[in-house]
């Protein structure tokens, strides 16, 4: 797994996510100030509900610019020791004896992309993985509680 090539998915799965924002947010503000949206009657609400639809799909965009900056301060082709902001990590179940790999990023947790037959997700410091491996060294074991049920993890790769 090439960490160069991760970074690269990731900008454009994010520039991806910006582009619908924006298209949603286009399409809302013209139906709010459509014609046919006028109100008719005083129960007539439809222009308001587009209106609060245009204004939330603006803040997607906003907070689509705003992870895209996060990415681009905080991520880096260096090699990592520890499991950090900007790292590429691959974790192995030892039950299941599954690989996962995750890109250690600073928002938009939950995001996964594809290279190849290899899944990497987007995973943050704050999410409850995230806590458990923070600062973990290659060759660590992690005790997660998933669903109340404690899984041993191990740290197989950092890059």
């Amino acid at each position: 797994m090439k960490k160069v090539v991760v970074i690269e998915a990731l900008k454009l799965a994010l520039e991806g996510k910006l582009y619908e924002a924006r298209a949603a947010a286009d399409s809302a503000r013209q139906d709010a100030i459509h014609e046919q949206s006028a109100a008719e009657t005083q129960y007539d609400s439809l222009s308001i509900e587009s209106g609060y639809l245009a204004e939330g799909q603006s803040e997607r965009v906003e907070q689509a610019i705003s992870a895209i900056n996060a990415f681009n301060e905080t991520y880096s082709l260096n090699t990592a020791e520890h499991v950090v902001e900007g790292a590429l990590v691959q974790v192995s179940d030892e039950e299941t004896t599954a690989s996962n790999w995750y890109y250690i990023g600073p928002a938009e947790g939950g995001l996964k992309i594809e290279i190849g037959s290899i899944h990497v997700m987007i995973l943050t410091l704050a999410s409850p993985l995230g806590q458990a491996i923070a600062g973990k060294s290659l060759g660590d074991e992690v005790e997660f509680n998933f669903n109340n049920r404690i899984q041993y993890l191990c740290i197989e790769n950092i890059l």
